[in-house]
């Protein structure tokens, strides 16, 4: 058995026994849904930045850089300062809002702020929470296929098979307390892979002017931010990159992490934490991708032998390149096997499975609380007692699991476009309601409700349109119309009224 699985397995054990260890913790709904409100600064900053950056982070980001070089910096960027400000003017209003309202998910803050008495906002939101997520589960699974399969050359279907029976394990078992204190380890795992890879791989290539060299020889465009792009497409693809930021705010996995800090003072040194967290893992992510392309791209771009790349010593053999051409997505495993010693790069690797869990667990959570407490306990059964609603919640986190790994399994989507789709949906409709219902004091029931709804379709329609679903400009779109409907529909019906 090598060294890069002997970590592998070293690291799940670890996460098996962090489920087993927290499942006595999680004695009631709040306690397995945002454990207690009972979290420290430290593990709220590492769970909320772990599970913000999915397998997107360690796979999609560096796929995307690889392909499209310097111009890929424009998502580091958007998703940096998107970051910065949910800390800034979400996090502190919602943990003291929600604690005001006894709110313990994103339907019960909506339901609980604007009196809704008729539940079509608590009806409305969960369910948009179950599809999005399940999708994005889904994302999160195939990542893992990816993963395994780059890795060990375990078959994609039996990757994701492992990876889903992990998840599902612990966070059945420990529920918010599992997820957050795994988070804190994945976490740590992750920026550690994103910040020393890049670093490996520029040494490795002789320094940035001769790896900037290589890139030159393959396309002198990748070396600039505009890419091989100009005029309206360019502006399409800067402006849905930055865009990609404005969905933090409305991530439910996301604002859970604000809600269950124990002290809301402390949220200034959460925000410290993660902010740093986001730079340094954002740009590792990227120059992984654009290192990538100076190992591996000119060999096969320019119509050279790619016996040339061979020679260097970092890949074994052309099929390793080739599979990288089809999917760009597997650099940043390869990249680690080939640069890194067996050890480091079992861990690194495992960092790749840790960016998936950690998102995956969380929207699982987030899931399953809106079955359990948002439908199941105020619709159907406001008496059930907190024993029947964690088994409830167990029941749901399976069941929606399964269904993700279904779609998991026949879906042929990149990972950065399935969860660039999910994560448009759910930062469109939330993120905007969000924000004016802390900050708006005229914000109206109806102005909110119309505002999610309006995000949701033009979510759906523009990603049923090719030239803009390319460039991830649906957000942009969706965040816009949604804030001049939840304004021009709350100051009309304040007028009204």
């Amino acid at each position: 058995m090598n060294a890069v699985l002997i970590s592998f397995i070293v690291y799940l054990v670890l996460v098996f026994f962090v489920g087993i260890m927290t499942c006595r913790l999680s004695k009631t709904l709040s306690d397995y849904l945002i454990a207690g409100r009972k979290l420290g600064p430290w593990v709220v900053a590492f769970s909320e930045r772990a599970s913000g950056e999915s397998a997107w982070l360690l796979i999609g980001v560096p796929g995307i850089a690889f392909a499209s070089g310097f111009l890929g910096i424009w998502p580091a960027v958007g998703c940096t300062a998107g970051i910065m400000f949910s800390w800034i003017f979400i996090a502190r209003k919602l943990r003291t809002d929600t604690e005001r309202y006894d709110a313990i998910t994103v339907p019960d803050y909506f339901e609980a702020r604007f009196t809704d008495r008729s539940r079509i906002l608590r009806i409305f939101t969960a369910c948009v929470i179950i599809f999005f997520f399940t999708i994005y589960v889904a994302a999160q699974f195939l990542a893992a296929g990816k993963v395994l399969n780059a890795a060990f050359n375990i078959p994609e279907f039996w990757g994701m098979v492992i990876g889903a029976a992990v998840i599902l394990f612990y966070t059945v078992m420990g529920g918010f307390f599992a997820v957050a204190w795994t988070d804190l380890v994945q976490g740590i795992i992750m920026v550690f892979t994103l910040v020393l890879l890049p670093i490996a791989a520029l040494i490795a290539l002789g320094g940035f002017a001769r790896a900037a060299e290589s890139i030159r020889f393959v396309n002198p465009q990748l070396l600039n931010v505009t890419g091989v792009k100009s005029g309206f497409p360019l502006f399409l693809a800067i402006t849905g990159a930055l865009g990609i930021g404005l969905g933090y705010m409305g991530q439910p996995h996301l604002v859970a992490r604000f809600m269950a800090i124990n002290d809301r003072k402390e949220l200034k040194k959460s925000m410290l934490i993660a902010s740093l967290w986001a730079l340094l893992a954002f740009w590792g992510a990227t120059f992984i991708g654009i290192f990538g392309i100076a190992f591996l791209r000119n060999g096969l771009t320019e119509g050279i032998s790619a016996d040339l790349i061979l020679k260097g010593g970092w890949f074994k053999d052309t099929a390793v390149l080739g599979t990288l051409i089809s999917d760009p997505e597997k650099l940043m495993p390869v990249m680690a096997k080939a640069l890194m010693p067996p050890v480091i790069a079992g861990i690194m690797i495992s960092g790749a499975i840790a960016a998936m869990m950690s998102t995956a667990d969380s929207q699982l959570l987030a899931s399953t609380s809106a079955v359990t407490e948002d439908i199941y306990h105020h619709l159907f059964k406001k008496n059930a007692d907190q024993k029947e609603l964690i088994l409830v919640s167990r029941i749901a986190t399976i069941t929606i699991g399964i269904v993700a790994f279904l779609i998991a399994i026949f879906t042929r989507q990149l990972v950065y476009h399935l969860v660039l789709f999910a994560w448009g949906g759910l930062g469109a409709v939330f993120g905007p309601a969000m924000f004016f219902s802390l900050w708006w004091k005229k914000a109206t029931k109806a102005g909110i409700l119309a505002g999610m709804i309006v995000a949701l379709l033009t979510i759906i329609v523009i990603n049923l349109i090719p030239v803009f679903k390319a460039t991830h400009i649906d957000l942009v779109f969706a965040f816009l119309l949604s804030i001049a409907a939840i304004t021009t529909v709350s100051l009309t019906g304040k007028k009204a009224h």
